[in-house]
């Protein structure tokens, strides 16, 4: 049974090997959450390493002490190195091991004490020792902050830690305009804000940092690869693997492009579908009382929140639309 995470005094009396990792791809929350724990943990004094198991898109690189994370497959013997070392293995923003991608093998080999911070639905809870979860909270980021505000340390947070979690909190929630942006989500914007980062900037960094390709690849998707399924208040944007070869697509430049069907008039479901080559991506988006996440879990291999929640396919592209529109028409009385 895992332990609240409350529990953990000793990470503040003795020094230690601490390890910090996230789910694969990692977004904002992940990344913003991942470093702003580790620029508060570090002040103690531990020896702290931030592992993502995959890339990062390039927008997110201007966060403090990103240049130290490890890529996992391309440093997987250093990492390794890290992960076997840890006495604390801190598992943020993902809650099974699966989303770790190939660090799922060497994660569920450890003997260190797991920590789970996450806000995802249905954890498999008996692979950590402690943690909480947390389906109401808006991020992974804000958890950490009441982490930190419960530890009784409030004191240590910097303009640093400040500016990585408000980048995943106002990611997470959509720039604020989620239900999941509650009265204390505001108020710990306002007492990050004491520490005197620009708010301005992050946006920028995070919305207005791309290349021109980028907009021209959402022009030709939207035009070209978005169907529109009225009767069943549903869209779809299919995207080959040539598109992405075409227009030069990095990790990170499809990210938000599955809300784009939902500024429509009546859409209640949109779906993106993407062919990587090595696998095909789903991610899914709601308004209203329409779960994603169980049909992501339901169809897709797939999970993550009610409102919004990823998958995946082992089948073809073409095969893999057919699989969403049967799966959209046995959910229509839903969608009405």
């Amino acid at each position: 049974m895992m332990t609240g995470i409350n529990a953990i005094p000793e990470l503040f009396l003795d020094r230690a090997n601490i390890v910090i990792t996230m789910h694969q791809k990692p977004d904002a929350d992940a990344m913003g959450s991942s470093l702003g724990l580790f620029h508060f943990l570090k002040q103690f004094g531990h020896s702290i390493t931030v592992i993502s198991p995959t890339n990062w898109a390039d927008w997110l690189k201007w966060m403090p002490g990103c240049e130290t994370v490890i890529d996992y497959e391309l440093n997987t013997e250093k990492a390794n190195i890290a992960l076997h070392g840890a006495q604390f293995l801190f598992c943020l923003d993902f809650n099974t091991f699966s989303r770790t991608r190939k660090m799922e093998r060497e994660l569920n080999g450890l003997h260190c004490t797991k920590i789970l911070i996450d806000h995802h639905q249905e954890p498999v809870l008996e692979v950590f020792d402690y943690g909480i979860s947390d389906v109401s909270k808006s991020s992974t980021s804000e958890m950490v902050y009441d982490f930190i505000n419960a530890s009784g340390h409030r004191n240590k947070i910097n303009e640093a830690i400040a500016e990585c979690l408000y980048a995943g909190v106002m990611t997470d929630t959509g720039s604020f305009r989620f239900s999941s942006a509650t009265a204390d989500v505001h108020r710990m914007v306002a007492d990050l804000k004491t520490t005197g980062f620009n708010h301005s900037q992050i946006h920028e960094n995070l919305f207005d940092n791309f290349l021109e390709n980028r907009l021209r690849f959402i022009g030709h998707v939207l035009q070209n690869r978005m169907e529109i399924y009225y009767e069943h208040n549903s869209a779809l944007i299919a995207v080959p693997w040539k598109d992405l070869v075409k227009f030069d697509i990095k990790t990170g430049d499809t990210e938000g492009l599955v809300n784009y069907p939902l500024s429509i008039k009546g859409i209640k479901l949109a779906a993106l579908i993407i062919d990587r080559d090595e696998e095909i991506r789903c991610s899914f988006r709601s308004k209203g009382n329409f779960d994603v996440n169980g049909f992501a879990r339901k169809y897709f291999e797939g999970g993550g929140h009610f409102n919004a929640a990823g998958g995946r396919s082992r089948e073809t592209l073409e095969a893999t639309v057919q699989r969403f529109i049967l799966a959209m028409k046995e959910n229509t009385s839903q969608l009405q």
